[in-house]
């Protein structure tokens, strides 16, 4: 396991906030995106960004577990311009109810915010107690074999017409 987090602090609020690379690492994003694939039992999700270079390898690092989640075979849509996380949600939604998450970086600070596939930040009872379980008992969900991992695609605006 790289270093842990105290995922109490990090962890809440339908996201996981902290200072980079202090509180929370690039890891962290490797296992929430694997973790949210397993809670919402997901076969697609979507990830975003604010364009800031270190929310963009959040946002790599989020799709790269996200499509290592056991046997789900996660399609993992990054959405490669940075967007506002409203646009993501409506994104998530063309996509057919996608769960998903919205990355940000300012002053140091690190914000992964977590929806389910109603466009909802996702609380202790819809999935975030369950993230932080399987994160603090070092259970992080890993692909069953090479045929379960999912695939990345990217999303463009442009893609939507």
């Amino acid at each position: 396991m790289l270093n842990p987090i105290d995922t109490a602090a990090v962890l809440r609020d339908g996201r996981a906030t902290g200072i980079h690379p202090v509180q929370i690492h690039t890891g962290v994003a490797w296992w929430l995106g694997a973790c949210l694939v397993v809670t919402q039992k997901a076969p697609r999700v979507a990830v975003a960004h604010d364009g800031d270079p270190v929310s963009t390898e959040y946002a790599a690092r989020f799709a790269r577990g996200a499509t290592n989640a056991q046997h789900h075979r996660c399609h993992v849509t990054v959405v490669v311009a940075p967007v506002a996380e409203s646009e993501l949600l409506d994104i998530a939604h063309g996509l057919g109810q996608a769960p998903s998450a919205y990355i940000t970086h300012r002053s140091g600070e690190v914000s992964m915010a977590l929806f389910d596939a109603k466009g909802e930040p996702l609380t202790e009872e819809s999935g975030v107690a369950a993230i932080r379980m399987l994160i603090d008992e070092d259970r992080v969900p890993i692909p069953v074999n090479d045929a379960a991992r999912g695939v990345i695609v990217e999303y463009r605006k442009e893609d939507e017409h």
